[in-house]
């Protein structure tokens, strides 16, 4: 019997530097990828050299994959005039992917493939409801000023997926509520993280480790870091971390930022204003092996997103032994316990700074064994296992209605 065929759809080059847990969470499902399925990605070229609108072989993590960048996108870490999930959108359409099964992490997309036949599953990776309707940056994604038209487009396409999967509790009942037909087709699913990459050090190599970094960073060897690893975009809100880091006014701690995005200028105008140029280090986008080495160290990993879903850098911090700080937002708050992270209960520097505090100053109450026992049901050798093993499930079962019909 031939091999299933999955393809997925996302608008990224998972070779090039990226940041994002939609695309961790891909490279993820493709390096676990079990020898049974043919895995093919659509994605996006990363320079001028690559090959568009053809199928190439590729290799990803160790794993053969067939891949197909359909327009050259230098730098999805900046968002354009018009939105990359436009663009990709439309380079979809008219064309057809024949597939066994078909994963979309963005909707927009599943709209070029109304008419494909396929088992297709859509990820939700943030509460689409609660962004249309939070506070703030009306910038910050686009369906935020056009609500009323991004519900009436789900309404449409929701209904050809064979699975939708939400990493947040509270997106999957709303989906299950707002679509009491497709209930039995939503699920919450894990997010996971990759345990091979992510793991805690012993507390000799996490000292020596820190002090390696302190020195190469010409600071004190006593220093305290805090860690932050994503996109710089309304939706995490690095300006407000940034705040927080000068309402905390200790000196021995050193704020890493590790990211890059359209509001990467304004939160270096937000550093130099509060004269934080001392306690502050911007990154930019980093390897995931460095970002890795850079949860290891931290003192504390911090979450200031206006909204989320479950951040796999909350789950690769916590698998490396570092405690959390998060603002009530996504699944974050339910994940943590008291030995493990603080929740920080209102949006201002004040609160998230008095949580900083908190755990740097009473490190001993969030063990590093406490961190990964939160993390290590999310460990991506579980989740993908059992993401890959419903799917042969139900392609075997298919299969069997065929030839059982035939005979």
């Amino acid at each position: 019997m031939r091999k299933p065929v999955l393809t997925i759809f996302y608008q990224f080059n998972p070779w090039h530097s990226t940041i994002g847990g939609i695309q961790t969470l891909i490279n993820t499902l493709i390096k676990y990828a079990p020898s049974e399925f043919e895995v093919r990605l659509v994605g996006t070229g990363c320079d001028r050299t690559q090959r568009v609108g053809k199928w190439q072989a590729a290799e990803l993590a160790g794993r053969e994959i067939s891949f197909f960048p359909l327009f050259t996108l230098e730098n999805d870490n900046f968002r354009t005039l018009i939105p990359t999930t436009v663009k990709y959108t439309a380079a979809l359409l008219g064309r057809s992917f024949t597939s066994d099964f078909m994963h979309f992490h963005r909707l927009e997309p599943s709209l070029a493939a109304l008419n494909w036949q396929a088992d297709k599953t859509l990820f939700i990776h943030n509460d689409i409801h609660t962004q249309t309707q939070a506070a703030g940056d009306k910038n910050a994604i686009l369906w935020r000023r056009f609500p009323t038209a991004y519900f009436a487009l789900e309404s449409l396409l929701v209904n050809q997926f064979s699975q939708i999967f939400s990493c947040n509790t509270d997106s999957a009942q709303l989906y299950r509520q707002q679509y009491p037909h497709l209930q039995d087709r939503v699920a919450y699913i894990k997010n996971s993280f990759d345990n091979e990459i992510f793991y805690p050090l012993s507390q000799e190599q996490r000292k020596a480790q820190k002090r390696e970094l302190a020195n190469k960073l010409g600071l004190s060897e006593e220093t305290k870091f805090i860690l932050f690893a994503g996109r710089l975009h309304p939706q995490k809100d690095p300006i407000l971390l940034v705040r927080a880091i000068a309402a905390l006014n200790q000196p021995d701690t050193h704020l890493l930022i590790a990211g890059d995005g359209e509001l990467a200028t304004a939160v270096r105008t937000e550093i130099a204003q509060l004269g934080l140029s001392t306690q502050v280090t911007m990154l930019g986008a980093i390897p995931i092996e460095e970002l890795a080495r850079l949860h290891r160290i931290a003192n504390v990993f911090v979450l200031s997103s206006a909204y989320e879903g479950l951040p796999l850098v909350v789950l690769e911090a916590l698998a490396s032994g570092t405690p959390v700080v998060t603002t009530r937002c996504g699944e974050t708050p339910k994940l943590l316990t008291a030995d493990n992270g603080v929740v920080c209960e209102q949006r201002s520097p004040e609160r998230l700074a008095a949580a900083l505090q908190q755990v740097i100053l009473h490190s001993e109450n969030y063990p590093s064994t406490s961190c990964v026992r939160a993390a290590q049901p999310y460990a991506a050798r579980t989740v993908v296992k059992d993401v890959y093993s419903e799917m042969l499930n139900r392609w075997e079962m298919r299969n069997y209605a065929v030839t059982s019909t035939s005979s």
